[in-house]
């Protein structure tokens, strides 16, 4: 039976706002000192930056998940204590101190800013308490200021030529695509985040593997919508009475904003056979249902399985002193799963 238990923490108030348990519950004060190996529990400590991002909160299920499954596999008892930035780094930046404060052996950071890990660095190297940075990839100088420091996650080019594959394919194959015959695709940009890394790079190479297809494109709009599915309704919305019967194609950062867009169409009762050609990034499960639906033409699967059980394994590993070499670390200091591009014909496959 699984032991793990989880303390949620709602930060604006400072107090406990869940405490989800199955079955025993190992020694919640046991981590007030660095364990090893032969210690009976770890304390593992995680700072999400929105935990109503979609991809993001289910990837935080995962890990959940694959902490009962270590539990079970070792018999050392993980209590994980989580927290969310609520997209505040000032705000991470305390969590960070109540966790090393709390005695977490490892913590775990889904950076707010990814510009500014400073002083999560320096706490916990003053500490000497390690950190994994997921999801969202700080600058690679920060990376290499203090042994101790990892990252997991994906190349976010990667999942930008995937998406432009997709795109490119769907006019490739239906001519009807190219609603107004020019032979051009006329393309909207909803992007993540104004000078994020992975916003930018997901767009940039998107739309240079479509070009490099053999496909010339206009831009005919654009919209920063912070991967929130609200937001990129609400852009949607307003681009649609400029831009509509133009629109052939639109390129998301991500699955929600993707459905945003989708959202927007449907509100505006444009019918299904106007609509243009739609392509997300992380397969999210609503992202995969819309896939299957044929609302998306494709999404890029960004493995959260994957990266949930490498951040666990690595925070294992880091709280009892194991052996890192397992765990095929790059450089010593990165774990990179591949994303993988899922079209109707196979959205089942990733659904289950």
């Amino acid at each position: 039976m699984s032991q793990y238990s989880v303390l949620l923490v709602d930060d604006e108030e400072d107090v406990i706002a869940g405490f989800l348990l199955t079955g025993m519950v190992g020694i919640l004060s046991g981590c007030s000192l660095r364990q090893t190996r032969e210690a009976e529990s770890i304390k593992i400590g995680v700072t999400v930056y929105d935990q109503y991002d979609t991809f993001v909160s289910q990837m935080m299920e995962v890990f959940k998940n694959y902490a009962g499954e270590k539990e079970a596999e070792t018999g050392i008892a993980i209590t994980i204590e989580m927290y969310n930035a609520a997209d505040s780094q000032t705000t991470q930046n305390s969590q960070v101190e109540s966790m090393i404060n709390d005695g977490c052996d490892v913590v775990c950071v889904n950076l707010v800013d990814r510009t500014e890990p400073t002083t999560v660095i320096d706490m916990a190297e003053k500490n000497n308490v390690p950190v994994i940075f997921f999801n969202r990839e700080l600058v690679e100088e920060d990376l290499e200021r203090w042994e101790r420091l990892y990252y997991v996650g994906a190349k976010a080019f990667e999942s930008g030529i995937m998406e432009g594959e997709i795109a490119a394919a769907a006019f490739q194959n239906n001519s009807s695509s190219d609603k107004n015959g020019d032979g051009m695709i006329q393309y909207l940009v909803l992007e993540g985040e104004a000078g994020h890394q992975d916003a930018i790079v997901r767009t940039e190479y998107a739309v240079s593997t479509i070009v490099e297809s053999g496909i010339d494109v206009e831009k005919v709009g654009y919209a920063i919508a912070n991967w929130n599915r609200a937001q990129a309704q609400t852009k949607m919305a307003q681009l649609l009475p400029e831009y509509g019967s133009e629109i052939e194609l639109v390129l998301a950062n991500n699955d929600d904003m993707a459905l945003g867009a989708i959202d927007a169409l449907k509100a505006a009762d444009i019918s299904r056979n106007d609509w243009p050609v739609i392509v997300g990034i992380d397969g999210t499960d609503v992202g995969l249902e819309a896939v299957k639906k044929g609302e998306m033409i494709g999404t890029v699967y960004n493995d959260k399985e994957g990266q949930a059980q490498g951040i666990l394994n690595l925070a294992f590993a880091l709280s009892t002193d194991g052996n890192l070499s397992e765990l095929a670390l790059e450089d010593g200091k990165y774990l990179r799963l591949p994303y993988a591009k899922v079209l109707p014909e196979d959205v089942d496959a990733y659904l289950k």
